[in-house]
């Protein structure tokens, strides 16, 4: 069965390396790809908002399943666009993603069916806005309601912080139209945990627990990015908070949407806090595999994902098993210098083909004339080290990112150290 992958991120190639494993995988596209999943797919220069010329490619080269990486384009109803055209693809529909495209949508939907999660108030007035941020206590998190590449949350911790965020967020409109509203909701204190599940409309078949770091700096300083790095397993969080998260958030969330008329399919990606006391709380929804989470999730995933991918566009997702390694895995994302800020691009990368044992998954690299690698991002490259514990992996991630230079390369120092504590 020949695919297309729509995206070109670190993610969308982990899904691809995950995807050549299957024996029914043909010949794999990626729109629009990037320099590293053209080792592993054809790359086609179509953007991911081409949805014209994204469906006439599938019909023309008779793909069997579409898989759709990326938020926008899942927010802009690009899965009812490949449906129309009779194309199986994995994904939710436009109104299904809106649980990840308004977070205004998402938190009200989380307090009609009561599901764990902050208190909150939305605005799209900045006065009233300013005036309830004045008149509640710090810390405070102030979110733009709709896409902002992973970049339209901020946690204030002091009052002017607060009222700097929202007023970028809706006067000075950095997120454009995505801060026409806004959701301010008290804050969360505990360990955050992601969990990404399989979903098929009522049946939620959860994926190994992963943990993402995404302040640009150790120690969780600095602005926050898409992610700096990852692991899983979650050694320090009992296995008993993760399937009450299960229990208590992603199935109920996953039969409101059904009892709301918004049928999910594809990957749900709930974002949880885990209060001191053990229970967890819902931050955020996604639409999709996360990035850089995808980057440790699939190496652990045993079961063919060609196979899952195809129960969920046809329905039978119960009906499948779906096994996962005992290995752990951690990945470590070299950035450009200057990330998340503006960065520098065309930067000649060295050591990438020395990576022995690690993964390295491609988000953010070109190819020169003369055959080099080059940065073409903010976010170059992830690198996965695989290992019987997470000090194991977590060696190899970093022996494997040493390896590789460029010039004002940044990375943590510190990815899964709370899983060694």
């Amino acid at each position: 069965m020949d695919i297309l992958v729509v995206g070109g991120g670190g993610r969308e190639h982990a899904i691809i390396w995950s995807l050549a494993r299957s024996p029914k995988a043909g010949k794999i596209y990626c729109a629009p790809g990037n320099a590293g999943i053209a080792q592993l797919a054809e790359c086609v220069p179509i953007g991911v908002f081409e949805f014209d010329k994204l469906t006439a490619f599938a019909k023309e080269r008779e793909v069997g399943l579409v898989v759709i990486g990326p938020d926008d384009p899942l927010a802009a109803g690009i899965v009812d666009a490949f449906e129309a055209q009779g194309i199986p693809v994995f994904g939710p529909r436009k109104n299904a993603a809106e649980i990840e495209g308004s977070k205004t949508f998402m938190k009200d939907l989380l307090h009609k069916y009561s599901i764990p999660t902050a208190a909150y108030e939305k605005f799209s007035d900045y006065d009233s806005a300013l005036a309830y941020l004045r008149s509640r206590e710090v810390p405070i998190v102030i979110k733009a309601d709709g896409l902002a590449a992973g970049k339209g949350v901020t946690v204030a911790y002091t009052r002017e912080e607060a009222e700097q965020a929202l007023q970028e967020i809706m006067v000075d409109k950095v997120f454009g139209e995505a801060g026409a509203q806004v959701v301010i909701e008290e804050f969360l204190a505990g360990q955050e945990m992601s969990i990404l599940a399989f979903v098929d409309g009522e049946t939620v078949r959860p994926m190994a627990a992963a943990q993402d770091h995404k302040p640009v700096f150790d120690g969780d300083k600095g602005p926050n990015t898409g992610g700096m790095g990852t692991y899983s397993p979650l050694p320090h969080i009992a296995e008993s908070v993760i399937r009450e998260a299960v229990e208590t958030i992603i199935e109920p969330t996953a039969k409101a949407m059904v009892a709301e008329g918004r049928p999910f399919r594809g990957v749900l990606f709930a974002g949880l806090m885990i209060s001191p006391d053990g229970k967890p709380k819902t931050i955020e929804f996604n639409a999709r595999f996360g990035d850089p989470e995808t980057q440790v999730v699939l190496p652990r995933l045993r079961s063919d994902l060609l196979e899952i991918f195809l129960a969920v566009t046809e329905g039978r997702l119960a009906e499948i098993p779906i096994e996962w390694s005992e290995e752990a895995a951690v990945c470590v994302i070299l950035a450009s210098g200057g990330y998340p800020g503006p960065y520098p691009k065309g930067v000649p990368i060295s050591g990438l083909e020395e990576q022995g044992t690690a993964l390295v998954f491609h988000a953010g690299t070109a190819r020169g004339e003369d055959g080099s690698w080059l940065t073409s991002g903010g976010r170059v490259l992830g690198v996965v080290g695989r290992g019987a514990s997470i000090a194991e992996a977590r060696a190899a991630a970093y022996a494997g990112a040493e390896r590789i230079t460029f010039a004002g390369k940044q990375n943590r120092s510190d990815i899964a150290m709370k899983a060694l504590v």
